[in-house]
């Protein structure tokens, strides 16, 4: 019997889960990023990011950073500016973000996070959807640039 109650320890400990630990080695790539969001989605991942951005949009008075020049590629991770910031952003360095982080290597931090973003067609969701990696902005404090 004490065997038993032994046996079924041991087997039960291994049943545990550990959390997962995540090292800045395992977020330098945004597909690494991508990965690790959609591992552990719907929460987030923070961290400080660097990441390089190629293009930028704009939408509902906020900006949008992107890594690819294709907001909707796979490999994309959108920073994601609140008006708020953009409007201060201006103030403080007379030119849009939009203008300014084209073409530069920024250190973001924030929460990397798994959003769902929905396909519109006459003005109505059409059930079709694709993922995209966000991380938001909504202090001048959570990014620079790097070169």
């Amino acid at each position: 019997m004490k065997y038993f109650v032994l046996i079924s320890i041991l087997i039960l400990s291994g049943c545990t889960s550990t959390p997962k630990v995540i090292s800045n080695s395992d977020i330098t790539s945004t597909m690494n990023l991508i990965a690790l969001t959609e591992e552990v989605a719907p929460a987030g991942i923070k961290g400080v990011f660097k990441l390089s951005i190629k293009a930028a949009g704009i939408q509902n008075s906020g900006i949008y950073l992107n890594t690819e020049l294709d907001y909707r590629d796979r490999r994309n991770v959108s920073v994601a500016i609140h008006p708020r910031t953009v409007n201060a952003f201006i103030k403080k360095y007379g030119t849009s973000p939009d203008l300014y982080f084209i073409n530069k290597t920024v250190e973001v931090t924030g929460e990397a996070k798994r959003m769902i973003i929905d396909f519109y067609a006459m003005g109505k969701k059409t059930g079709k959807y694709y993922f995209q990696t966000h991380i938001n902005i909504t202090s001048l404090n959570q990014i620079k640039v790097l070169d």
